[in-house]
């Protein structure tokens, strides 16, 4: 079944960025019970800045959100961040695969891409 996680590193800082708050999201309605904007799961980046399955265990064809808490997380490391929050939007095209959506973080930028 497909599943979704996801990463995110702090590149100023050269190491995981622990305790962000990462929700998911239905971006466009992949089916018919959800409306854009609903939440599917949430969770919190460990020691590795990792959240190892968020949301259901299985994502359907459609459209999705990953919103990551970033104004919480650079208050937590007394650091000011330009961004208060990232959200990526991405396609789910095979609900068999597994997707990982990783995120660079910095306090002036952030990137992102598609993991394995």
């Amino acid at each position: 079944m497909g599943t979704l996680s996801t990463h995110v590193l702090d590149t100023s800082l050269g190491m995981p960025a622990r305790g962000v708050r990462v929700t998911l999201e239905s971006a466009l309605s992949p089916c018919a019970d959800l409306v854009a904007g609903d939440p599917l799961g949430a969770g919190v980046t460990d020691d590795d800045g990792r959240v190892a399955v968020i949301g259901p265990d299985r994502l359907e064809a459609g459209d999705y959100r990953l919103r990551f808490d970033t104004r919480s997380y650079f208050a937590a490391t007394h650091r000011t961040g330009f961004y208060p929050e990232v959200v990526i939007t991405f396609t789910v095209a095979d609900p068999d695969e597994h997707h990982h959506v990783p995120v660079l973080l910095a306090p002036y930028g952030y990137s992102t891409y598609r993991g394995s």
